[in-house]
């Protein structure tokens, strides 16, 4: 009889153990759950980050762009401004040279007239 004693104290050690391990197991796996559900927790953070960095660098870099434009924008209107304004002040001076000098001006349209003549020929 002490053997049955000695197997049914076996199995009773044995089964609280296997129950302890069960108990742990399923520990276990609850804390790989929530550690698989903090890191995908922490992957949607990481990745709605990297969006509104990249969307902050694409609008900076569209604000440059845009400022960069304005810029040579405004400069190729002040370059034109300028062209023009020289262009109409030049006018001006000519017209102003052949009113005061109508036979000077007729002799020098005579001799580039003749300059263009023979460097033509050659």
């Amino acid at each position: 009889m002490a053997s049955d004693d000695e197997e049914a104290m076996k199995n009773l050690t044995d089964k609280a153990t296997y129950d302890r391990l069960e108990k742990d197991l399923s520990a276990v796996k609850n804390d790989i759950s929530a550690l698989a559900d903090q890191v995908s927790d922490a992957l949607g953070t990481l990745t709605g980050s990297a969006k509104k960095q990249a969307r902050r660098g694409y609008k900076q870099a569209r604000a440059n762009v845009d400022s960069v434009l304005s810029d040579v924008t405004e400069r190729g209107n002040a370059a034109l401004d300028a062209a023009q304004n020289a262009v109409t002040s030049m006018e001006d001076t000519l017209e102003e040279a052949i009113q005061q000098r109508p036979l000077a001006t007729v002799g020098l349209a005579i001799g580039l007239g003749f300059l263009i003549g023979v460097t033509w020929r050659r």
